[in-house]
């Protein structure tokens, strides 16, 4: 049975005007189809960019919009691990995420308020300055906060 990777080199070369849609399709296929089922680590960017034959850049940009879809995350010192299914063990910057979102969602933190800053979350979640980063992170890429430079990040209105 041939892998993942061997998979995806039959269907090797991507070319047009934007191959990261095309590569994050196929990726997308081979997570629906179980090949690359929850909890898996998927190959590097290096690897992945030889298999396509296109630039390490072009195959970020597809992971990106498959991160963006929620279907893989970015786990430093792991790489891109794909989604577990809800109920699964998530990471701590997602505990983070969820929390605040909650706050948001539940009108604690209500649009325009400014949301706690990292070193006060840092402390309330015995967390990384980096982690806490990341949880603010994907906030922002769910449209739910705004960061105004100098001044914070605000429940966006």
């Amino acid at each position: 049975m041939p892998t993942a990777a061997e998979t995806m080199a039959e269907r090797r070369w991507l070319t047009g005007g934007r191959a990261y849609p095309q590569i994050a399709g196929r990726i997308r296929d081979q997570i629906h189809t179980g090949q690359f089922p929850p909890g898996t680590v998927l190959p590097s960017e290096a690897e992945l960019s030889r298999t396509f034959g296109v630039a390490r850049n072009t195959v970020r940009r597809g992971l990106a919009l498959l991160e963006k879809e929620g279907l893989i995350v970015t786990v430093p010192s792991k790489g891109h691990v794909v989604a577990g299914q809800p109920g699964t063990t998530s990471y701590r910057y997602q505990e983070i995420a969820s929390t605040l979102r909650g706050q948001i969602q539940s009108g604690d933190l209500a649009p325009g308020a400014a949301l706690p800053s990292e070193a006060e979350l840092r402390r309330r979640f015995t967390t990384s300055r980096n982690t806490v980063r990341q949880a603010l992170a994907v906030l922002e890429h769910e449209g739910l906060i705004v960061a105004e430079h100098g001044r914070g990040r605000f429940v966006r209105d």
